[in-house]
């Protein structure tokens, strides 16, 4: 983690490095999945990318994000697409003094338009900076896919006996009524889909899938090399 480390320590094995940012958010994810359940996902994307190829370094995660939607849910904190792409383009611009290559690694949906708008800015700049989406397909949100990763991630957080299913229309079907009301308009728990049948071993296979999705697509960006500092 490069929180752990010194300047000096940086300074010695920066170079050919990939840093890796989780980005996530704190939002309601129903009455039976943390606050933190984006934020988890992709900093556990991260680690397994870390583990896969000794060039990357991961930075300590973003846990706030643009969560508009799901306001009116007790404890979501939400900062909105206009500051979220400016703190990305900001810690980017500072990343890259340090490291030639950034990996913002998403975990939340509403993130999306921002970070393609903060990666296009900066790569205008010549920064070298990517943006990975995962995608997976299950419900839309905190349903039977999310629920399994955290079961997986964090299994003392899911309050599995308070989980109830929400609105299991497709997403296409219902995106017209979240942008207009937000997810209370469609949901009055929270979720998106249905949690029920949610399990570790699913959980285990989501994740594995998307670290080696993550871990492919970081290989056509940037070739695996060893960096200074890294045993060979």
């Amino acid at each position: 983690m490069l929180s752990d480390l010194t300047w000096p320590q940086v300074d010695d094995r920066a170079a050919g490095v990939v840093l890796a940012v989780p980005v996530g958010s704190t939002e309601q994810h129903g009455p039976h999945l943390p606050l933190s359940t984006d934020t988890d996902i992709a900093v556990a994307l991260c680690a397994r990318l870390a583990a896969a190829r000794p060039d990357v370094l991961v930075a300590p995660a973003l846990p706030y994000g643009s969560s508009g939607e799901h306001a009116g849910f007790a404890g979501t904190l939400s900062i909105g697409q206009a500051a979220l792409e400016l703190v990305i383009v900001e810690l980017c611009r500072s990343a890259t003094d340090t490291f030639d290559r950034v990996l913002l690694v998403n975990g939340h949906g509403g993130n999306r338009e921002p970070l393609r708008r903060a990666e296009a800015l900066l790569r205008a700049e010549s920064r070298d900076v990517r943006v990975y989406m995962p995608r997976y397909q299950g419900d839309p949100h905190a349903g039977r896919a999310e629920t399994s990763i955290q079961l997986a991630l964090r299994p003392d957080l899911v309050r599995a006996e308070e989980a109830v299913a929400g609105d299991t229309r497709p997403l296409a079907e219902v995106l017209p009524l979240l942008r207009a009301g937000g997810v209370r308009a469609v949901s009055p728990s929270g979720v998106l889909g249905d949690p029920a049948g949610a399990t570790v071993a699913e959980g285990r296979a989501l994740l594995t899938a998307l670290a080696d999705d993550l871990t492919e697509q970081t290989g056509r960006w940037w070739p695996a090399a060893t960096p200074k500092g890294h045993p060979s």
